[in-house]
């Protein structure tokens, strides 16, 4: 009967105390983890608008380059029309040279 008295006694210091813990203690150690964690929830936001940034910028290069193949489609489309047009133009200068001779010769 006297241990059960005894235990209760000291549960209820221990409850009535808090453990020995008081707020202040628990500020002070509770305080540089949050200037850590602010710390690092600026640093990730700086990171995702870079993120945000750096994707609109990637975007914009895509479409760019799109344009660009187009562009060099286009170009490619107009040399081999120009060189079929030049073919055609040495094939005529030929002949034309060949039917100038004929007359000459005549």
């Amino acid at each position: 009967m006297k241990r059960l008295v005894a235990i209760s006694a000291t549960l209820l210091v221990l409850f009535g105390s808090g453990c020995g813990v008081n707020e202040e203690y628990v500020k002070k150690q509770i305080d540089p983890i949050n200037d850590r964690l602010t710390k690092v929830e600026s640093q990730l936001s700086d990171l995702q608008k870079q993120s945000s940034a750096q994707t609109a910028d990637i975007q914009s290069l895509k479409a760019a380059v799109a344009d660009n193949k187009a562009a060099a489609a286009q170009a490619e489309a107009a040399a081999a029309k120009a060189q079929a047009a030049a073919a055609a133009a040495e094939a005529a200068a030929s002949k034309s040279t060949k039917a100038f001779n004929l007359h000459q010769k005549k």
